[in-house]
């Protein structure tokens, strides 16, 4: 059976457990990370010298990074539906993934961090709107793109919405103004009527 390690309110980890939602996947969840510790013992480290969550072990196979997972997954379970058939679309899909990293890059440490884990009285409220800025900005990228489609590789969900789209739901959570981004919120609301979405994604964030 397909084991994946992590605890449900990471955000790295809601990318592999979504990805297993969508594909009907039966998996095995070992709690890991955070107050759970797990991911700091020697037989965690052996499988992910980063310490790092999520880990799968998929009948033998142990694989990390949160993005090759679903890569993984989708490719395994998923060909023509997360994972598309056409070369193009699926480089469509990759290259979404792939820049998912930049606005994580920008939106996880610099704004999200010091808005939920950092007591209010130590905030850098400077810092902050700095951050958001630059956030918004990129989110203009995926906003344009989607003005003529529904997903971000075309006409149906894949795996290159997925790592976008949890980081997404985050920034869409969090207590501060946002401009006006009217194709981007169509598409979150599009992914927040699926039901592995709904299980998965929009838990509380921490």
């Amino acid at each position: 059976m397909l084991k994946i390690w992590g605890r449900v309110n990471s955000v790295n980890v809601k990318k592999a457990l979504w990805a297993a939602e969508e594909l009907g996947l039966t998996y095995e969840r070992i709690d890991a990370g955070m107050q759970f510790g797990v991911n700091n013992t020697p037989e965690y480290l052996a499988m992910n010298p980063t310490g790092l969550v999520p880990t799968i072990d998929d009948d033998g196979f142990v694989l990390w990074e949160s993005h090759s997972i679903v890569r993984y997954l989708a490719a395994k379970h998923g060909a023509g539906t997360l994972w598309p058939a056409d070369l193009k679309a699926r480089a469509d899909a990759e290259r979404w993934m792939d820049w998912t990293f930049t606005f994580s890059r920008e939106f996880q440490r610099p704004l999200f961090w010091p808005l939920v884990r950092t007591p209010p009285e130590k905030r850098d409220m400077k810092a902050i709107g700095e951050a958001i800025k630059k956030c918004a900005g990129l989110l203009a990228i995926p906003e344009k793109h989607l003005s003529n489609r529904p997903y971000l590789a075309g006409g149906a969900l894949t795996m290159g919405d997925i790592p976008l789209a949890c980081h997404v739901q985050l920034w869409m959570r969090l207590p501060i103004e946002r401009p006006a981004a009217p194709n981007l919120t169509a598409w979150f609301e599009r992914l927040t009527a699926r039901p592995a979405f709904r299980k998965i994604v929009d838990i509380a964030i921490s």
